[in-house]
């Protein structure tokens, strides 16, 4: 497996260029499978997540092909050969549940295994399968398999999320989209991915209302033709970025960040000091003077506090004036970066969905291992600002949700080494 070496110390100036983001393009890909006609994806992050879902697809009879180097992606599902979402791939990857709707919309059956993932915690799919059974989906669990049918097709209907849920609300969505008649999603997530994918479903013919608020009502057509759509900016990897200036100083433009984005993470960055400019280009992020300045923070739905920035913000608590507490709403079990952040001495008490972080005046590098795709990217801002080397361990997590990080860690003045594994 590989492993990355981080060398702290010195600041960080210039530019790092923000990808599309993963998990929106996550959902977008399965799109393909509502039309006949082909869909082209600009914009679209170069990771492994992305190559695992073209499996998934390919598997399915779909094509897919990567142009310009991966960053746009030619999609057709003119002929599905298989109804069938198997467990060898789909236990890499949660998304792979993303499928479902669509093939159950499209062509009335879908067969697909409960999904995998990072390991923090219980994320059922149990939200999604009671959205489908609403618009008249027969579905039956067995062996691991989700079997479901509509041999009549699916029917409009109002579904109540009794949690707000990115993932149900992607999968509902989709499949409203060739439901007959009228359906409403209630406690809806308000995600930008969701919107994008809503902008792109009305790209290709579907009729949607209210994407980005807590009900989006959809009225569904005969079928869905082809488009061309840009994936949004990742906003994850963007406040990743970010944070990497705020924890070792220096002035880092993030190419392609809006606000809107990022709104409730950049209030944080401005109660602890860093300072965050709107550019024609993006958004410029500076250090002001003195150590950072310790701030509370509690993960929520959009446009709350990110789930996906708890473990990167963690970093850089660790090395402000004063102490933080970190309330983790989203997932359970989502703390196991802590233990590997105190190995380079960081000061952090856990208590069930708390952490409580004691700041200090500084980290030291030392050998640790990545637990989760965001975990393993905390580790590496703490080495940034660590005295010393840290050497970051099981990477694999980290290429899932992060495009060439050393090269753009690196453009901008990161000590920053990938050791390759056998």
């Amino acid at each position: 497996m590989d492993s990355i070496i981080v060398t702290g110390g010195g600041p960080l100036n210039g530019q790092i260029p923000i990808a599309g983001a993963k998990n929106a393009c996550l959902a977008l890909m399965p799109a393909t499978l509502l039309s006949e006609e082909p869909l082209t994806l600009t914009n679209a992050p170069r990771l492994s997540d992305i190559r695992t879902m073209t499996e998934l697809l390919t598997s399915l009879g779909a094509e897919v092909a990567g142009l310009q180097g991966g960053q746009v992606l030619a999609l057709s599902s003119h002929a599905l050969t298989n109804h069938t979402a198997e467990y060898d791939i789909v236990r890499k990857m949660r998304a792979s549940i993303l499928v479902l709707g669509p093939m159950l919309a499209r062509d009335g059956q879908a067969v697909v295994s409960l999904p995998g993932g990072c390991a923090i915690g219980a994320r059922p799919v149990d939200l999604h399968l009671r959205a489908l059974e609403a618009m008249g989906a027969e579905l039956d669990l067995r062996e691991g398999y989700v079997h479901a049918r509509a041999p009549r097709g699916l029917r409009g209907a109002v579904v109540d999320f009794p949690l707000v849920s990115v993932g149900a609300t992607e999968n509902a969505l989709m499949a409203a989209t060739l439901a007959r008649g009228t359906s409403v999603l209630r406690n809806a997530a308000r995600e930008p991915e969701i919107v994008d994918l809503a902008r792109c479903l009305r790209a290709m013919g579907a009729q949607i209302e209210g994407e980005g608020s807590s009900e989006i009502t959809i009225e569904g057509v005969a079928r869905l033709h082809g488009a061309t759509h840009p994936v949004v900016t990742d906003r994850i990897e963007l406040g990743t970025y970010m944070l990497a200036p705020a924890i070792c100083g220096g002035e880092v433009e993030c190419l392609g960040g809006r606000i809107e984005l990022v709104g409730a993470f950049c209030e944080k960055l401005d109660a602890a000091g860093i300072s965050v400019e709107e550019t024609p280009a993006g958004l410029k992020v500076t250090r002001r003077n003195g150590r950072v300045r310790a701030v509370d923070v509690v993960t929520e739905p959009f446009p709350g506090f990110p789930t996906d920035l708890q473990a990167q913000m963690m970093a850089l608590l660790a090395t402000t004036e004063g102490t933080s507490t970190l309330e983790e709403r989203i997932f359970e079990n989502r703390f196991m970066h802590a233990p590997e952040l105190a190995r380079m001495g960081a000061q952090i008490e856990v208590q069930g969905g708390t952490a409580r972080v004691h700041g200090v005046e500084r980290l030291k590098g030392a050998p640790v291992m990545a637990t989760d795709l965001r975990a393993s990217v905390s580790l590496i801002l703490a080495g940034l600002a660590a005295e010393g080397e840290t050497l970051v361990r099981r990477v694999y997590h980290l290429d899932r949700g992060y495009e060439r990080v050393e090269e753009k860690l690196g453009g901008v003045g990161a000590r920053i080494e990938r050791i390759h594994g056998d």
